[in-house]
C-alpha cells in the first residue's frame, strides 16, 4: 500500500467522562509519526477541550468531527471513509468502545489497523497490531484474535510525549523529607477524587508542605477545587500547607521534576511519573486499573492505595505523611520506576508501523 501523504489516522475521544488519556497517548504516537515525516489526523465524536486543541494544533494534527455514536457501525463507516479520503496508511483506535465488530468493519474496508488496549476488552481482535503498554500485559489477554494479529506488549512500548525526552538522563534528588507534592488525578476526574485529596492535605503531619493540584483539561470541578484550595490556605489549622491550582498545564514534566512526591490516578500519567522517577501514591479510579496498579506496586514502583471509594481522607493523609518522611522507600520507588521504561516507546511503535508497509 503506497501513499505520498503518509497519513496516520487516529480515532480517539476525550471528554469530562472518559478524560484525555486516550487522546494524549495517541498524541505521543502522532509526534513520533510526524518526526518520521508523516502527517497525522485525529477523528473525534465530541468537542475537544480547548486545552487539548492547542497542542494538537501546534503539532499540525488535523481534527475531524464524526457525526456518530462512539464505537457504532456508523462510527466505523465514517472512520473508514475518512481514512480513504486522507489516503491513510494506518488507522489507530484507542478507547474501550472499539470492540470486535468495530475492528472487523475497519479491516473489511482494507485498512491496516492498530488498536491500543489496556486489558483485553474486546471479545475478539481483528486488528493487525494490538498495543498494550502495561507491565502486566500478556498474550493470554488476546487468545481470541486473528492469525495475522501481532501483539506489542509491555512498557517498552509506553507512549510518552516529546516533552519528557529531555529528562531521560536527569537525576532526581531524594530529600530527607518530601515537602513538594504534586496531585494529578487525570484529565477529567468526573467523581472529583481530587477534592478528597485536597481535603486530606490539611491532615498531613509534615511541616512546610507545598502542593500543586493539577486540574485536567476535561475536569468539570475547577471552581469547586479552587474554593477548596482557598479554604485550605486560609485555615489556620492548615497553615503548614501551601496549595495552588494549576489548570491547562503545558509542561507536566517540569512539574514532575519540581515535586518530591505525587498523588495520582493509575493511567497514562502514572507512566510519566515513573519515567521521571517521582515516588507516587496511586488511587484507582476505575475497575480496569486495579490489576495494573497491583502489578506496579508489586514491583515496588508505586504505592497502591486501591479504590478511591474505600480510601478515606485520613488514609490518604496518613500514607502521604509516612512516605514523605521515608527517603529510603522513596529512593527505592524512584529507581524501580525508572527501570521500567526507557522513553522510546512511541518511536518504536512508529517505526514498526512504517516498516510494516515497506
Amino acid at each position: 500500500m503506497g501513499s505520498s501523504r503518509r497519513t496516520l489516522l487516529i480515532r480517539a475521544d476525550a471528554d469530562a467522562t472518559i478524560g484525555a488519556g486516550h487522546v494524549m497517548r495517541c498524541f505521543a504516537l502522532g509526534q513520533a509519526w510526524r518526526k518520521a515525516r508523516g502527517e497525522v489526523a485525529l477523528a473525534v465524536t465530541s468537542d475537544l477541550p480547548a486545552a487539548l486543541l492547542e497542542p494538537l494544533t501546534t503539532e499540525e494534527i488535523s481534527i475531524h468531527r464524526l457525526l456518530a455514536a462512539p464505537g457504532s457501525e456508523a462510527d466505523a463507516t465514517q472512520t473508514s471513509e475518512l481514512a480513504s479520503e486522507l489516503d491513510a496508511l494506518w488507522v489507530v483506535v484507542d478507547g474501550y468502545q472499539f470492540g470486535a465488530a468495530y475492528q472487523q468493519a475497519i479491516k473489511d474496508s482494507g485498512l491496516p489497523l492498530l488498536v491500543l488496549d489496556d486489558f483485553g476488552h474486546a471479545d475478539h481482535y481483528y486488528a493487525d497490531l494490538v498495543l498494550n503498554q502495561n507491565s502486566r500485559a500478556h498474550e493470554s489477554h488476546y487468545r481470541s484474535r486473528e492469525p495475522y494479529t501481532h501483539l506489542l506488549l509491555g512498557p517498552q512500548y509506553v507512549l510518552l510525549r516529546d516533552e519528557f525526552r529531555p529528562w531521560g538522563d536527569w537525576q532526581r534528588r531524594i530529600p530527607d523529607v518530601a515537602r513538594r507534592v504534586l496531585v494529578s488525578l487525570g484529565g477529567a476526574d468526573p467523581k472529583n477524587v481530587t477534592l478528597k485529596v485536597v481535603q486530606a492535605l490539611r491532615q498531613v503531619q509534615v511541616e512546610s508542605l507545598e502542593a500543586v493540584i493539577v486540574v485536567g483539561a476535561s475536569n468539570p470541578h475547577t471552581d469547586t477545587l479552587q474554593f477548596a484550595a482557598r479554604r485550605l490556605r486560609s485555615d489556620t489549622r492548615s497553615s503548614r500547607v501551601r496549595t495552588r491550582i494549576e489548570s491547562n498545564v503545558t509542561s507536566m514534566a517540569t512539574l514532575m521534576a519540581w515535586a518530591d512526591l505525587a498523588v495520582s490516578a493509575e493511567g497514562s500519567t502514572c507512566w510519566e511519573l515513573l519515567y521521571l522517577g517521582l515516588p507516587s501514591i496511586v488511587l484507582v479510579l476505575a475497575d480496569n486499573q486495579k490489576g495494573i496498579a497491583r502489578e506496579l506496586a508489586a514491583k515496588g514502583a508505586i504505592l497502591n492505595m486501591g479504590s478511591h471509594e474505600t480510601a478515606t481522607e485520613h488514609d490518604i493523609a496518613t500514607v502521604l505523611g509516612r512516605l514523605a518522611m521515608d527517603p529510603k522507600r522513596r529512593r527505592a520507588m524512584s529507581e524501580r520506576g525508572r527501570r521500567l521504561l526507557d522513553g522510546h516507546g512511541a518511536d518504536r511503535v512508529a517505526r514498526i508501523l512504517m516498516e510494516s508497509l515497506v
